[in-house]
């Protein structure tokens, strides 16, 4: 798991059938205070996410395994919303 800010949103007319009506954001990855790590990411949204929250994503076979339809084509998946880190 890693976490992001999510800064964007993407829309896709033409998709793989599995990714029908899935949300997809585009996230900021970071390290861990915060700074920005790496380039932008697109991620499928499970948790429905907002503009400028921080959210903790899954990659790999992981986030394929966070949708509701297994071996989905994605490489991230937001599986959370952070609301503090102690």
């Amino acid at each position: 798991m890693y976490l992001a800010r999510v800064v964007g949103t993407c829309v896709a007319t033409r998709k793989v059938p599995d990714l029908a009506g899935e949300k997809l954001l585009v996230v900021q990855p970071l390290d861990a205070e915060q700074h920005p790590k790496g380039t932008h990411q697109v991620a499928v949204d499970t948790v429905r996410a907002g503009l400028g929250e921080l959210v903790f994503l899954v990659g790999a076979r992981e986030a394929a395994q966070a949708l509701d339809r297994p071996f989905v084509p994605v490489d991230a998946a937001i599986v959370g919303i952070v609301d503090d880190i102690a």
